[in-house]
């Protein structure tokens, strides 16, 4: 199976619901695109311990970009009673960048935050790439990608370490563990012939074949 390779994936927006949505699912494509800018938004944590653990953690997964993150302080599981907010934060980023990826949740994630974001993104950045990122939970929403990005065993095991040691508020957590994090890598790889990989899933895309 070969590769789409993008001409460049210099500047990344990257959206989550809550802080470690991104590093958990899609943090090993983050150690490996190298952006040289990433604007990323959360919404949710802000003003508490969670923020704090989010800055860190984003710095860690992406070490040479120009990063810029906001977090909302938009209450867990009210994303949809807080949705002018929200909304009104994807329409400034929007202003501020043009980016060539954007990693967010995809639409069919069973968690109402999540499933919102997804739902917002396109109103905001109609005409980009988007990468939906997928995160295993109590909910048993697990679908099936259409995109695959292969990880290189030293950065799958990175990713762990690094959500274990940047997230420390989350690891009492029965899904928070080193099994569950590897496991749905390597079920991912199996899926693209590679050993780990995270999966991904694309509503729509435009390519270019005749290369110009």
């Amino acid at each position: 199976m070969k590769a789409l390779t993008p001409a460049r994936a210099e500047r990344i927006v990257a959206l989550g619901a809550h802080c470690d949505d991104l590093a958990i699912g899609a943090g090993a494509t983050l150690l490996t695109l190298g952006a040289r800018r990433v604007d990323a938004l959360v919404l949710s944590g802000g003003g508490t311990a969670r923020e704090d653990e989010e800055r860190a953690a984003l710095k860690a997964f992406c070490p040479e970009a120009d990063l810029h993150v906001t977090i909302l302080d938009i209450p867990d599981g009210r994303l949809p009673s807080h949705w002018e907010k929200a909304k009104n934060a994807l329409e400034e980023l929007r202003a501020e960048t043009d980016p060539d990826l954007i990693l967010a949740p995809w639409a069919g994630d069973a968690h109402q935050d999540h499933r919102g974001l997804a739902t917002l993104m396109p109103t905001a950045f109609r005409d980009h790439l988007t990468l939906g990122y997928e995160i295993a939970k109590w909910d048993g929403d697990m679908g099936r990608p259409n995109a695959y990005h292969p990880i290189p065993d030293a950065l799958a095991e990175r990713k762990i370490d690094l959500l274990h040691q940047h997230y420390p508020s989350q690891v009492h957590r029965s899904w928070f563990d080193r099994e569950a994090f590897l496991g749905l890598m390597r079920i991912r790889g199996i899926e693209c012939n590679s050993r780990y990989a995270e999966g991904f899933h694309v509503n729509k895309l435009t390519i270019d074949l005749a290369g110009g």
